[in-house]
């Protein structure tokens, strides 16, 4: 049985995963394993395939932002059981969970090197159906009525349906003030870059842009490789990532609040916080009894709503919703504590080169007044960019000159239908799809490991029925709810 659309049976039963990091790995495994008949290719730029950039480009001493238990995708062996295979590898993180592998936080590598041998133990030299996987970068979809893709170097395939699985983008340029100061070296545009530190005096004082966990990492990179010079770290608002904390349980408390407006569920949740911690119960179990209610209450928003959640309350959301392991936090007190690190919530004002290494940043500083720091590198740490209608990636821009995807208005992702992407037109498409942080506009939290496995599942169901024409499935973000505080 062929995949099913507009034009009939397809000249081959292809599926065409573009990107092969998380999301695409386990979706190419899972459909691979539902339908054996067919032919999963997955399109991956980078030489690891199946670790993407968030378990690829990360050095040992970076952990996972979750316990070992959130990070199960259904493939198998169990990431747990790989993970007892390796005990010198997790001695640490053992010893921090007092032995308890399913709470212990590891290194991002780890996982990253599970995923990578999953792809590489079901890949096919592509002569029969199976997991192929192709080294390249996706230039432009088929033209000519074709479904299918084109790669850089001229190859080309025809699929029945494609996947859009390209995970987070590198970050944007933080601002349009002075915009020609990014075209310099002493900017680094993106902090996982191999040589974006490259040549930097060890004691000489960076700037980091953005106090996410990107600078976290980059933070505490820099300080693992010896770097001993000052730090600043700005933001608007100066607000830094809170760590997680262990016990406790809280039971769901929003599912009958779906609907309410961003303000009134802001006081929904500061009263369960209070009523927990009366408790002494963490109000990190607050956060994680409201995530799986997230999908379902962003989908219910307005577009004024959303709107007020992303300007006024979605920085605050996120140092609580995307935490920290208890080592990271450790380690990043540790360099604030020492004075090697600093915070601060100020704007980026303009820039001045100065000595020919250096670079004079003003800053607008929260609340009021000037300020100024001489820095040897600007690193962007902002995080991922979303806003597709402002970055020339060559597919999208394919895609969105055939009117075959709808960027958001927000500038999140691309506007989908549980997975099925939304053309110009409005008409949801019959054989492309998204996976991930592409499908941000519809899903809103779609980045971590429990969110990605409900997605890719559901969209396996639908393929390997080969109902790719039959239309979104009804209320999709009610999936969420199912998975409870565990998420």
């Amino acid at each position: 049985m062929g995949f099913r659309g507009d034009g009939g049976e397809t000249p081959a039963q292809t599926v065409v995963v573009v990107g092969g990091g998380l999301s695409g790995t386990v979706f190419a495994l899972k459909l691979s394993h539902a339908r054996p008949d067919l032919k999963v290719v997955v399109i991956e730029e980078g030489r690891r395939p199946g670790r993407g950039l968030a378990y690829g480009a990360c050095s040992p001493r970076h952990l996972l932002n979750v316990p070992v238990s959130r990070m199960e995708t259904g493939l198998e062996p169990h990431f747990i059981d790989w993970l007892g295979e390796r005990p010198a590898e997790i001695a640490d993180a053992l010893a921090e969970s007092g032995g308890d592998l399913s709470a212990a936080f590891v290194q991002r590598t780890l996982f990253g090197a599970y995923l990578q041998e999953r792809l590489a133990a079901a890949r096919t030299d592509g002569s029969a159906p199976g997991v192929q996987v192709l080294r390249g970068r996706v230039a432009a979809a088929l033209d000519d009525g074709r479904r299918g893709v084109r790669l850089e170097d001229g190859r080309a395939i025809e699929a029945g349906a494609v996947v859009l699985a390209t995970g987070n983008l590198p970050p944007s340029p933080p601002g349009r003030t002075d915009a020609w100061f990014y075209d310099t070296p002493l900017f680094v545009p993106d902090p996982w870059a191999a040589d974006a530190f490259d040549d930097l005096d060890p004691t000489a004082p960076v700037l980091l842009v953005g106090t996410g966990l990107t600078m976290v990492d980059v933070a505490l990179r820099l300080a693992e490789r010896g770097h001993t010079g000052p730090m600043l770290s700005v933001s608007r608002r100066g607000l830094v990532p809170k760590a997680h904390r262990a016990g406790g349980v809280w039971p769901p408390f929003l599912k009958d609040h779906i609907g309410e407006p961003p303000i009134v569920l802001l006081k929904r949740v500061r009263a369960e916080v209070a009523a927990a911690e009366s408790q002494g119960v963490p109000w990190q179990r607050v956060f994680d009894a409201a995530r799986p209610a997230i999908a379902a209450i962003w989908s219910r928003w307005s577009l004024k709503e959303r709107r007020q959640f992303l300007r006024h309350l979605r920085a605050r959301w996120d140092i609580h919703r995307h935490r920290t392991a208890p080592r990271i936090d450790a380690a990043l007190q540790g360099l604030l504590d020492a004075g090697q690190l600093h915070i601060r919530a100020a704007r980026l004002a303009g820039f001045a080169l100065h000595g020919g290494d250096r670079v004079k940043v003003m800053l607008r500083p929260r609340g009021g007044g000037e300020g100024a720091y001489d820095a040897a590198r600007v690193v962007n740490c902002t995080g991922p960019a979303s806003a597709l209608d402002q970055l020339a990636i060559p597919l999208i821009e394919s895609l969105r000159a055939r009117g075959l995807i709808k960027p958001d208005v927000l500038g999140l992702g691309l506007e989908s239908a549980d997975c099925a992407l939304i053309e110009a037109s409005g008409a949801v498409s019959t054989w492309l799809y998204a996976l991930g942080p592409l499908t941000r506009p519809a899903w809103w939290e779609i980045t971590a490991t429990p969110e990605i496995v409900v997605q890719v599942d559901r969209l396996v169901a639908r393929l390997a029925t080969a109902q790719v024409d039959a239309g979104p499935v009804a209320d999709a973000a009610e999936a969420f709810l199912d998975l409870g505080a565990g998420i």
